[in-house]
Order: structure tokens, then sequence, then C-alpha cells
């Protein structure tokens, strides 16, 4: 799926976090926290901004964004407001 935002808007991917503890125990899907950390996959050319580029990691606002699933990625539609910080490592 090909996802082309328009406006002030980015897609990001979700970066799935470890669903099984240090121990051995596999947290269920309901007990796993939203992860806030995702990788930018697309930026909508409407966007002028040398702050982000494709393929960054990204710490955005909770709860903000459209969800997409395309089989086992999710992918969130969100305004370039709701980017908090860019995460470098």
């Amino acid at each position: 799926m090909k996802i082309k935002p328009i406006g002030q808007r980015l897609v990001l991917k979700e970066i799935h976090k470890e669903e099984k503890t240090s121990s051995g125990i596999i947290m269920p899907d309901s007990a796993v926290e939203k992860p806030e950390f995702a990788e930018v996959v697309e930026i909508s050319k409407d966007l002028d901004t040398d702050l982000i580029r494709n393929g960054d990691k990204v710490l955005y606002t909770k709860y903000k964004g459209t969800n997409i699933k395309d089989g086992d990625d999710t992918y969130i539609v969100i305004d370039f407001e709701d980017v908090l910080a860019v995460v470098e490592e």
C-alpha cells in the first residue's frame, strides 16, 4: 500500500515493541502500551522542512493521527505539529 499525505502531514510506520518480557512471559496486545516511536516513511510535498527525512525515527504525541493496518504493519498519518522530536541513536 502506498500512502501519500497531503497538507502538513507525515506517514509513520509503527515500531513494534518487544511483546515478551525478559523472563519469557508473552504479553497480550491489551497489556502492551501503544508505542510512541515510529519511522518516517512518507512526507507530504506540501511540508517544507529540512528537520525530518524519510527513514528518521521520531517521537510523536500519543493517541494522535489515524492508524492504518496493512498486514502486520501499522501506519500512522499524523500532523507535522504532533511530531515531538527526531531520535538519534
